[in-house]
């Protein structure tokens, strides 16, 4: 029985907050912070067993010292946004605890992927004897297990990866996103990447696109070539990939509010001088748009999340797909969340319960993929996020 602190009361704040209450056995006690306390007082009134709440600024390294002193938790579970990663993980250093995040660090003036700023703590955790688990989310984290148990029990070499994320889900907005704006429209918007031979391949945003035909009933949708920071992570861990993508969908009417928005400047990253003061357009649209969290009512429809992976198991040629589909209604009746944060905020309970359960146990920093992936695998699906291997015909052009 283990104590452990959520920091952020979002979307996945509170999916987390959720499945973890429904693990007594495994965190006794539960503390949720936020920069707005009343969002975790909301949250808190949602669940049948008493947890504790806090305002925490997350940016103020001492105030989160301070917390994680008083609450003394065995793991932070950071659910904050990827500009405070930094911030909360030497807030861990300095107390001694093991921390856990869904998304890696991004710099708060510039739109990229990259784990080296998290990386880069490696030393330091290992020196403290502590574990900093990263990216236990589901893409990256899920998607990253998915790798690893298809490396560990159904191929001999993999050579090709593509992770494909799809929301066939639909919520009645004329735009909307289903996280973070801010993030999403970021993420979206920057250059394509993908590790080719041993390098990285760029394209223009959202050029390349296929159709893809997705399982049980979803059917024929357009996936989108992105730059997703898994890829980072895969392709160091499993150096014989040969190539490694990742691809999700989007709407035509998304896509065109997007492309909108971008050439009237509201996607912009870069303060602006608005009636004597600085105003980052993207935060300000990100005011005006829908609060993800009012969604969850909403959304009908299926996610559905995977790893297509090709490759070689007994000298013979195989292609396979291993996936998961989530139920956004399902979802809301059961954490009062969409299946997009769902899909995140199971991942990161699970992955804290291995950490404090031992099953997954190391000092220093990690990626999803370096870990033994089998009792992760066994745990995902009871705790809500079952999953499907589906042998195909042939691998993605």
């Amino acid at each position: 029985m283990s104590n452990v602190l959520i920091i952020g009361a979002g979307g996945v704040g509170q999916v987390v907050a959720h499945k973890c209450a429904q693990l007594p056995e495994v965190f006794s006690e539960i503390t949720l912070a936020s920069r707005t306390e009343q969002k975790c007082r909301r949250i808190a009134a949602q669940i049948a067993r008493p947890i504790r709440t806090a305002q925490l600024d997350a940016d103020q390294v001492p105030r989160t010292i301070a917390l994680i002193e008083r609450v003394r938790p065995k793991v932070v579970i950071n659910v904050a946004l990827p500009y405070q990663d930094l911030h909360i993980m030497d807030a861990c250093l300095a107390t001694g605890v093991d921390y856990l995040d869904t998304a890696n660090y991004e710099p708060l003036d510039k739109a990229k992927f990259e784990y080296k700023w998290q990386w880069a703590y490696q030393d330091r955790f290992r020196e403290r004897g502590i574990m900093a688990l990263l990216g236990s989310g589901f893409d990256p984290g899920v998607t990253n297990v998915y790798t690893a148990w298809l490396h560990k029990h159904h191929f001999d070499q993999i050579d090709t990866i593509d992770i494909i994320d799809a929301n066939a889900g639909s919520h009645g907005q004329p735009f909307a996103t289903n996280f973070n704006p801010e993030i999403n429209i970021r993420e979206i918007t920057q250059r394509g990447r993908y590790w080719e031979n041993g390098a990285w391949v760029e394209t223009d945003p959202l050029s390349v696109h296929r159709t893809f035909d997705f399982p049980e009933g979803i059917g024929p949708m357009q996936i989108y070539l992105l730059y997703h920071e898994e890829l980072e992570s895969i392709v160091r861990h499993f150096p014989g990939i040969r190539r490694a993508r990742f691809w999700m969908t989007f709407s035509e009417n998304y896509l065109t509010h997007l492309r909108v928005l971008g050439n009237v400047g509201m996607t912009r990253i870069d303060p602006v001088r608005f009636q004597g003061q600085d105003i980052v357009p993207i935060q300000f649209l990100r005011a005006l748009l829908p609060d993800p969290a009012s969604l969850g009512p909403l959304t009908r429809g299926r996610t559905c999340i995977g790893v297509l992976a090709h490759g070689s198991k007994d000298g013979k040629q195989k292609v396979a797909f291993v996936y998961n589909i989530c139920d956004h209604e399902a979802c809301y009746r059961e954490v009062q969340s969409q299946a997009i944060s769902y899909t995140t905020g199971v991942p990161a309970a699970v992955g804290a319960e291995m950490m404090l359960t031992g099953k997954w146990r190391g000092k220093g920093v990690f990626n999803m993929e370096q870990l033994d992936p089998d009792p992760f695998m066994a745990a995902i699906g009871p705790r809500g996020l079952p999953w499907v291997l589906k042998r195909l015909d042939a691998p993605m052009d």
